[in-house]
């Protein structure tokens, strides 16, 4: 009618209904919460915490993303954070360095490690499960051989940029004195949201991101169309490791020490979070704002599991594996819906 489509579910692609699934999840779960639990989810402080909590989460699931987009995976980051965590902590407290050097360091690991894995896959074809497997037991092994004992970091200079505290114009809370409390973001949350955005438009606006969805999609017709698929994996690869050891940094300057146990269990999160956020495992399919909001989903519903007086580790366990399982469902859904377009 006058030439206008309506809109309706089918009219959307399958990353943008995704995304919608996962937006509108996220926003129930929290709204929910607000009204069922109150108290705590009332303040924008609880919000900007769970930011604060996860800054290096969210960047290393926007590396998974990314990665999961073009059909492989990599289950390293955690490894490659805790050992940037502890190489930075030794070269702060025990070798007299500072803040730019650390970043360096976390940068170089990050980068050889995506440079070896990425080869590996790309180049000599062999599955990026393995690739990784052996990439984490290598990273988590060195972090031991670093260093064994945890212990916090002292560094005058990193003690600072920890505790900065970037404050967030027109949220707060009155405390129980009546002085207004203005709300707060840690320095990682700057970093999260703007590797959040750069993915974003690197997706979405250029034509590497559109090889990313292509190779993702189906290889071999991304090759027919004069896509370098080999190279487009490798710099898939590279981008998550690197993202992997700037992930590190900022956890590190969270958690202000370096232990051998540190970013345990972050991979599966990061995956996790992907899966929630709408990227599909069979590649193709993905978006970095849903990353995001998955990521705030798996914590919200964590703090939600944690306020209702459940804080054994396995009910915490059980929320995210039920959530999984009705998300990789609708994935299932959204992946028949498309196999019948396609007929």
């Amino acid at each position: 009618m006058n030439g206008k489509r309506k809109f309706s579910l089918k009219s959307m692609s399958d990353t943008n209904l995704l995304l919608t699934i996962t937006i509108v999840v996220f926003f129930l779960m929290y709204i929910g919460a607000m009204v069922f639990q109150g108290k705590g989810f009332l303040k924008a402080q609880t919000f900007f915490n769970i930011l604060n909590a996860n800054a290096a989460l969210i960047i290393t699931s926007c590396g998974m993303s990314l990665v999961m987009i073009t059909g492989g995976i990599d289950i390293s980051v955690g490894g490659v954070a805790a050992l940037v965590s502890m190489c930075c902590a030794v070269f702060l407290d025990y070798k007299g360095g500072d803040v730019k050097g650390a970043l360096l360091i976390a940068l170089g690991i990050g980068l050889a490690f995506g440079i070896v894995q990425g080869y590996l896959v790309a180049y000599l074809d062999i599955q990026p499960f393995i690739v990784s497997l052996a990439g984490m037991f290598f990273a988590r092994g060195m972090t031991t051989i670093v260093n064994t004992a945890p212990f916090n970091v002292a560094n005058e200079e990193f003690v600072a940029l920890k505790e900065h505290r970037i404050t967030v114009p027109g949220f707060g809370s009155v405390n129980k004195l009546g002085v207004f409390v203005p709300a707060y973001v840690e320095i990682g949350v700057i970093v999260a949201i703007l590797v959040v955005i750069l993915l974003f438009i690197i997706l979405r606006y250029t034509k590497m991101g559109r090889n990313f969805y292509a190779v993702g999609g189906n290889a071999q017709s991304a090759l027919m169309l004069g896509i370098n698929v080999r190279r487009t994996r490798f710099i898939s690869h590279l981008i998550c490791s690197l993202l992997a050891g700037i992930g590190g940094f900022v956890y590190f300057l969270h958690v202000g020490s370096g232990s051998a146990s540190h970013a345990m269990g972050m991979e599966m999160n990061a995956i996790a979070s992907s899966i929630i956020g709408g990227t599909m495992l069979t590649g193709g399919v993905g978006n970095i704002i849903g990353t995001l909001f998955g990521v705030l989903s798996l914590s919200t519903i964590q703090n939600i599991v944690s306020s209702a007086g459940l804080d054994q580790a396995w009910w915490t366990g059980i929320t995210i594996a039920a959530m999984l399982c009705i998300f990789l469902v609708v994935q299932s859904i959204v992946m028949a819906r498309k196999k019948k377009a396609l007929k």
